[in-house]
């Protein structure tokens, strides 16, 4: 028997792969009888912020992903193509029948028992799925805190934009660290005042997003962009776009955006101190007024809301198994990935891995040219900044030689389902 915690998206992938190997399951969902501050229901799968799983063309990241994933005989995937809505390039769902057909076909397989209550502590003798979500409850947070022996679960209140490398202008950025101090690291976006001036401006009556109330206690240090800019013209001058020090061709500019590397093959760079509540459309309009970054492409937009999220590097293998209680598998977003598609890919790859061990073999990992796996072997890297990262391009390993962006992606493509074909037929 396994048991899993949770029924997000994470736990029904798991529950239904597994139950589909034959393997019986406890599902245990707290909703509706204990609510998180977010859900507003007790539905399995409930989708809370948005009825959009994104783009659905396969040479986007998370197109790639749903392809993946329907590959292994994603539950998620059959309900989001059953309660499809018209929604351009991009698959979004009906909420209700999503979660319905979810629920209908959980609660009626022979393999699966739904326990409505909340789980509070892990029985390590029994082989375990953690899908409790960002919104885990207090009581099993401290115990797997405890558990895991870290000093403390983060909370996800700041995460700033990352941009696509290769999508920055260097005739105009320039590499530099500040003061000249160490290697030259920071990717600098210089602006003159008159584009400061309009920067400014624009951030200041930009659209944001509705803040819920749990939402609203951010550390000093987290303090959306556009909050600060409000405090003061100069505000940001003097915080994170501080030119001083950071003098190119013998001129210190007005004021200076940084970048700074988000992964070690350099393909990928977040905005330094640009944590906001700013809608997307307004993010991607003032990004693209920086200099530098007028085609910079987003790989993750910048949000403020609290996740709670383990240090999955020092925590968990490329299996989300962890690694100090082979029974014991976290996925979903207390995993650190970050995203609706994301964490049903999580739940499904930690069921494959626990399904393997059940049978008596080994973990075998997806290969790193997949999505599933490359987002597996990111969250179980070691990464002294780790932060939740959504399904793209940029978590992939590099191609042994230079192509055009239209080629790349549909090398990556091709490289990706030949990878996850071969490993399914020798799974």
């Amino acid at each position: 028997m396994v048991k899993i915690i949770g029924a997000g998206l994470a736990g029904v992938e798991a529950a239904y792969y597994l139950a589909s190997q034959g393997i019986d399951v406890t599902l245990y969902e707290m909703r509706p009888h204990k609510m998180t501050p977010a859900h507003q229901t007790g539905n399995f799968a409930e989708l809370v912020c948005s009825n959009s799983l994104r783009s659905d063309d396969i040479k986007n990241a998370v197109g790639l992903l749903k392809h993946e994933m329907e590959m292994i005989g994603s539950l998620v995937m059959k309900a989001a193509r059953y309660a499809s809505v018209p929604a351009g390039s991009s698959l979004a769902v009906d909420r209700d029948r999503f979660s319905n057909f979810i629920e209908e076909k959980l609660l009626n397989h022979p393999h699966i028992t739904v326990v409505r209550e909340e789980v509070k502590t892990i029985d390590l003798d029994i082989p375990t799925i953690v899908c409790a979500g960002p919104l885990v409850s207090d009581d099993l947070a401290k115990h797997l805190q405890t558990l895991l022996h870290q000093k403390y679960l983060h909370f996800f209140d700041a995460v700033a934009p990352i941009i696509d490398a290769k999508t920055i202008n260097m005739n105009i950025a320039y590499l530099k660290s500040r003061y000249n101090k160490g290697e030259a690291a920071y990717i600098n976006c210089p602006m003159n005042q008159d584009e400061y001036r309009a920067f400014y401006e624009t951030i200041i009556h930009a659209e944001k997003v509705d803040v819920k109330g749990f939402e609203k206690n951010v550390f000093e240090g987290c303090m959306p962009v556009e909050t600060m800019a409000s405090r003061g013209y100069d505000t940001l001058r003097y915080g994170p776009m501080k030119p001083v020090g950071l003098e190119h061709e013998g001129q210190q500019p007005f004021a200076v955006v940084q970048l700074r590397q988000d992964d070690a093959a350099k393909q990928m760079y977040n905005i330094v101190g640009f944590q906001t509540h700013l809608t997307w459309p307004e993010q991607k309009r003032m990004i693209q007024m920086i200099p530098g970054l007028e085609h910079a492409k987003i790989l993750r937009y910048g949000v403020m809301h609290k996740n709670t999220y383990i240090e999955s590097p020092n925590v968990l293998n490329a299996a989300y198994q962890v690694k100090v209680y082979p029974k014991l598998f976290i996925a979903g977003q207390l995993s650190g990935v970050e995203g609706y598609v994301e964490s049903a890919a999580s739940g499904l790859l930690a069921a494959m891995q626990l399904a393997r061990i059940l049978k008596g073999n080994e973990i075998k990992p997806l290969p790193n040219e997949t999505m599933i796996g490359a987002m597996a072997r990111y969250i179980s890297t070691p990464n002294a900044s780790f932060v939740p990262m959504n399904a793209n391009f940029g978590l992939f390993p590099e191609l042994n030689f230079q192509h055009q962006k239209s080629e790349r992606k549909e090398l990556y493509v091709g490289r990706s389902l030949i990878a996850l074909d071969q490993y399914l037929e020798e799974a």
